[in-house]
């Protein structure tokens, strides 16, 4: 495969690990690969809506989707392709971005490549079973759907926000669209992720974002206006970070989460946590824990249960042998 030639010589304009509004140039050779091999994919009309891994492995397993036949096969149902589907440029921008994986069947993409609002998010390629991995799915719309829906409705200036575990970046880039005047960090623990989001915040012409490794909100000085978060909830045997949610049916990682946030919000400011609940015997134990962590009358909160079933495909494992469902719900918790 050739080179990508004049790609190693573009600029991006995002922020790195520093509060400085400067630009500095993207200048790894396999990010700027990347990004012109999405540009090119958007310049071509391509959209793409990523489901949950059990529809994903469904869909795929029909006899005729063995093999991609187009990009979306390619780089959003994750299909092992052969080489004459895709135009050279491709497979030299694919090679140049080191996302080119040798198959049996041919060749396959190391990446996805989501949409979402009109933005293009690269991502972990489906299945997700690396450490490392980069999550993105239906969660990921219903996220920034309530991002959006809060900035909407929200009256109040927001000068720093941050992302708690902002994997691709999507969540972040929301808040930095809506609020461009706004500092925004995407914080996580994943360096693939940050180095992902960066090329995220770059497609998406966003300049406001710092990306920056924490665990919760270690080493980040300061207050926020905002803070958002859709932590893993899922119990995993294999504990990987993107997906397993730790203690109390997998929301100990959201409990983190809030009784971090609460020591960092500013004063009217406000976070949204969008996660998911174990209801066991009719008992959300989250939301009763939520509760304990919530009587003080400097903080006024809602709860919302905004879709009663989702992941039912983990109750038949162990780990949820006593769970009568797994709900999606969002907090959003306001300082007074």
């Amino acid at each position: 495969m050739n080179s990508q030639g004049s790609t190693a010589r573009a600029a991006a304009a995002f922020i790195d690990d520093t509060s400085s509004r400067s630009k500095p140039s993207l200048d790894d050779g396999r990010d700027l690969a990347l990004v012109e091999l999405v540009k090119w994919l958007m310049a071509d009309g391509y959209r793409f809506t990523t489901v949950t891994p059990l529809t994903h492995e469904r869909v795929n397993r029909r006899p005729e989707n063995q093999l991609a036949k187009d990009m979306a096969g390619i780089f959003g149902w994750s299909r092992p392709f052969k080489e004459h589907v895709v135009p050279p440029r491709v497979l030299d921008l694919m090679s140049a971005a080191g996302v080119l994986r040798r198959e049996e069947q041919g060749w396959s993409s190391a990446v996805r490549v989501s949409t979402i609002n009109g933005l293009a998010i690269v991502h972990s390629a489906f299945p997700t079973t690396q450490e490392d991995s980069v999550f993105f799915g239906p969660d990921t719309y219903r996220f920034v759907n309530e991002i959006t829906g809060h900035l909407s409705a929200c009256g109040r200036p927001i000068r720093r926000a941050v992302d708690i575990g902002c994997g691709a970046g999507p969540g972040a880039m929301t808040i930095c669209l809506g609020r461009p005047e706004a500092e925004v960090f995407g914080v996580d623990i994943n360096p693939e992720a940050l180095r992902l989001a960066r090329v995220n915040a770059y497609l998406a012409g966003v300049t406001n974002l710092v990306c920056r490794r924490s665990d919760l909100l270690r080493g980040v000085e300061g207050d926020f206006d905002l803070i958002v978060a859709n932590p893993p909830y899922l119990i995993d045997p294999a504990k990987r970070a993107y997906r397993h949610g730790g203690g109390l049916h997998g929301a100990g990682l959201s409990l983190s989460i809030l009784d971090s946030a609460l020591t960092r919000l500013a004063p009217s400011g406000s976070l949204v946590l969008y996660t998911g609940s174990t209801i066991v015997n009719g008992v959300d134990g989250f939301r009763k824990e939520v509760e304990t962590r919530l009587r003080h009358p400097e903080y006024t909160w809602r709860y919302r249960e905004i879709d009663p079933d989702i992941f039912s495909e983990e109750l038949l494992c162990e780990a949820y042998a006593d769970a009568d469902r797994i709900a999606a719900v969002v907090l959003t918790v306001n300082r007074k």
